[in-house]
């Protein structure tokens, strides 16, 4: 059996979703921005699609919803264009960013403070959440812009926006979040909290790659990434990619209407499936449950590589994923457990599952048979492991 237990990575296009696209490949493919009818034939399936994205996230019409190639691009436009706008100009000298966001922020912050800004690295506590006190610890006059996500891609740690966002409204500074991992996994309403910036992916939430957005409220447009056309309001340049945004659009669509039944019942798979990983001795899971996204658990199993278990349930059909970069030491551990303070070799030893509303009992069954036999073959086979229970150290919840 085939288990695909990686949807944080990505998901199955939903069929629906699929056969929405499929017109616009091969009948309907005309460039929105040409003059006849083959054009003309795209526009209705385009405004309904963008109607969907913006009911999805509850953007009033007088915002912009701006649609990118991913939100890797619409992360990059939000701090680069913030650094022309207002680092560059010497308005501001300063952008706050957590220590765990996306790699598409990382970068790009280290990109600005090469270029000369102050870049803030907020730390995570022993649970692997943000404390939205550090936000207001260390904003000040001169802060352009916070950039804190959502939901944690490795945890699923969901971080404290609508806190965090009032901290930015009180100091006049704008704010961003990567809700990557948070659209379809709870619900994103840009009008319930202050928000200038939000930025997610179709493929998150069983739509197609290649196609994400940029929220931005109005008053607050940023300069565009990419010049040379007039689509999208003259923000972004390119011709419209309109099976990505039909396709995003139903996805989003179902994903929001889903989220009642969809999510508790994918919390309840994931709880008993972290239940029965927790029983197998030294097994540590980071971040509570009820701070966490419903389809995410990161877990340590101590004396494993990640990658050697990564290897193990690969053989037998389970798609999961690791932080780890190789199994060796001297090697990048996984940031998430380096950051809550976990020692050097559990950093190396985290495994995560992320499951989708298409998981099924019979599949996580059949995973936790294979991690099972994974876990006694390596420690069995380690020159390093020995049972050294740590009870609930680092915030970690430990297994017996």
């Amino acid at each position: 059996m085939k288990v695909y237990l990686d949807n944080n990575a990505t998901t199955m296009v939903d069929e629906q979703v699929k056969s929405a696209m499929d017109p616009f490949f091969t009948e309907k493919y005309g460039n929105p921005n040409s003059l006849h009818s083959f054009a003309g034939e795209t526009h209705p399936a385009i405004r309904s699609g963008m109607e969907k994205i913006y009911a999805g996230i509850h953007s009033p019409k007088s915002d912009s919803v701006i649609v990118t190639s991913c939100a890797t691009e619409s992360n990059n436009w939000v701090l680069k264009s913030v650094y022309f706008q207002y680092i560059l100009t010497g308005r501001k000298n300063h952008i706050i960013v957590s220590e765990v966001e996306h790699p598409s922020v990382i970068a790009t912050a280290r990109f600005i403070e090469s270029m000369g800004c102050r870049v803030t690295y907020l730390p995570i506590n022993s649970e692997g959440l943000i404390e939205a006190q550090s936000v207001r610890d260390n904003i000040t006059s001169k802060t352009a812009l916070v950039s804190v996500m959502w939901a944690n891609n490795e945890t699923g740690a969901i971080f404290p926006v609508e806190e965090i966002g009032a901290i930015c409204e009180q100091h006049n500074v704008l704010f961003h979040t990567d809700a990557v991992q948070a659209v379809g996994k709870v619900p994103v309403d840009v009008q319930s909290f202050n928000v200038d910036y939000l930025t997610f992916s179709a493929h998150k939430f069983h739509g197609p790659k290649g196609v994400g957005a940029l929220y931005m409220k109005k008053g607050k447009e940023l300069m565009p990434l990419f010049h040379g056309g007039a689509q999208m309001g003259g923000h972004r340049s390119g011709t419209l990619n309109v099976a990505g945004i039909v396709g995003m659009g139903k996805a989003m669509e179902q994903a929001v209407d889903a989220l009642d039944f969809d999510v508790p019942e994918i919390r309840e798979m994931r709880d008993d499936f972290e239940d029965e990983l927790l029983k197998i001795e030294d097994t540590f899971v980071v971040t509570p449950r009820n701070r966490r996204t419903a389809n995410t658990i990161l877990i340590s199993f101590r004396g494993i590589e990640g990658e050697s278990m990564l290897w193990d349930l690969n053989r037998e059909g389970i798609a999961a994923s690791t932080g780890s970069a190789c199994a060796s030491e001297d090697l990048e551990a996984n940031s998430v457990m380096e950051a809550i303070g976990a020692d050097e070799d559990l950093a190396h030893t985290a495994i995560r599952f992320s499951l989708s509303r298409y998981t099924t009992q019979d599949e996580l069954d059949h995973a936790l048979k294979v991690v099972k036999k994974a876990v006694a073959r390596l420690r069995e086979i380690s020159s390093s492991y020995s049972y050294t229970p740590k009870g609930h150290e680092s915030g970690l919840t430990a297994g017996h």
